[in-house]
């Protein structure tokens, strides 16, 4: 670690902390050659899969982006920021306990809409208007009332990839009749 005070890398660690979720190392450190001391701070990079977009296009994932989204949606709604960093956080951590390198916009989408869905309807509301891109009321209405959509919102696990659905299909099944 490269001293802030007088470029040196001959640096000693004098205190370790962690912080309260356990995800950060706060370090204390000691220049060795002008006695200086500074905080660092650690964490693990954690490595999210790309989002494969609507036109086929793959970006990288982008917190702010969804958080944006989020925000958006509870506007003007007894919603804390601290709450919605939570759920952006769960939203990542499934995302990454898929252990994919790539994911469907989609699926992202289906996840925000479920943690909206638990939160504040409004909000849910609100942001699945936008994401889904409505060209009327009679739309937007029959998607809700789709059985597929609640199902998925109820129960996360449901979750599909496009290009996993037919592995799951064929795999093991194919004694038992079905197609």
């Amino acid at each position: 670690m490269k001293c802030p005070y007088c470029s040196s890398t001959d640096t000693k660690v004098v205190d370790s902390r962690i912080n309260q979720t356990g995800d950060i190392t706060r370090r204390r450190r000691e220049c060795i050659r002008c006695e200086g001391r500074y905080t660092t701070y650690e964490r693990v990079e954690e490595v999210m899969p790309l989002v494969i977009k609507k036109d086929g296009r793959r970006e990288p994932y982008a917190r702010e982006k969804i958080l944006d989204g989020m925000k958006k949606a509870t506007q003007k709604r007894a919603v804390p920021t601290q709450r919605l960093d939570e759920l952006v956080t769960g939203i990542e951590k499934r995302l990454q306990s898929y252990g994919l390198k790539e994911i469907p916009a989609k699926t992202v989408g289906h996840m925000v809409m479920a943690e909206l869905h638990k939160l504040d309807k409004v909000a849910y509301v609100r942001f699945a208007s936008v994401y889904r891109e409505f060209k009327d009321v009679e739309e937007f209405v029959a998607e809700l009332q789709d059985a597929d959509f609640k199902q998925a919102n109820d129960d996360p696990s449901l979750m599909m990839f496009p290009f996993a659905a037919n592995d799951s299909e064929s795999g093991g099944d194919a004694g038992s009749g079905r197609s």
